[in-house]
């Protein structure tokens, strides 16, 4: 287990690196703030023989090192066309997503699966802000997505991997409270491209993390 310290642009190649080589995600996040480039933090963690697990770290500065040799600045956003607000269909997300979303301001597109835990004696939910989420903006063609996925400790390793398949970029994870049964963690993500492709990249991160109870 450890920590590798990473700026934005290589967050997600020494996640691919560490997936291929059987290593796994525990957290992603900051430590600091007004850092600039922004710096983010890596736990990372694994079992097996210890040559093979000190070999998937190598891959995974490697990865890192390559990131650094295209570009020597730390890139200050995603690659490719920004993405600008424009109007959406709602069904084709629907039939990707099979759920129902709510239409938000400067449209935006928003779908809410709920979770349940309990908490104090209390049971909570998405009104407590137990919830994953995925918003959609821009248009048919080009569109984001950004949102959360709240999971269990035995998800989160087959979400990451699944979001990472649906070329969905990892951001964040952690927990959100403290206390509560089962101990929820959230990984926060971001991805563009054809609206409906999102949807069923997300659709496919959702029927991993159901097969991961």
């Amino acid at each position: 287990m450890g920590d590798t310290v990473v700026f934005e642009d290589e967050i997600n190649p020494a996640i691919g690196a560490a997936f291929a080589h059987g290593l796994q995600i525990t957290a992603l996040h900051n430590h600091f703030a007004f850092d600039d480039p922004a710096v983010y933090f890596m736990h990372i963690g694994g079992r097996g023989e210890a040559t093979k697990l000190a070999a998937g770290v190598k891959a995974m500065w490697d990865a890192i090192k390559t990131v650094r040799k295209a570009s020597a600045k730390p890139a200050r956003g995603f690659p490719g066309p920004v993405v600008k607000p424009g109007k959406l269909d709602a069904a084709p997300l629907e039939a990707a997503l099979k759920h129902k979303g709510s239409e938000k301001p400067r449209g935006v597109i928003k779908f809410v699966f709920e979770r349940r835990a309990r908490m104090a004696g209390r049971d909570f939910r998405a009104n407590m802000g137990l919830a994953t989420w995925a918003a959609f903006s821009g248009d048919t063609k080009l569109a984001a997505i950004d949102g959360d996925v709240a999971m269990t400790a035995r998800q989160v390793q087959a979400v990451l991997h699944a979001l990472r398949a649906a070329k969905l970029n990892i951001v964040a994870l952690h927990n959100h409270m403290i206390g509560e049964t089962p101990a929820y963690f959230f990984v926060h993500y971001w991805g563009k491209g054809s609206a409906t492709e999102l949807a069923k990249g997300f659709r496919a991160v959702l029927d991993a993390q159901g097969q991961a109870k």
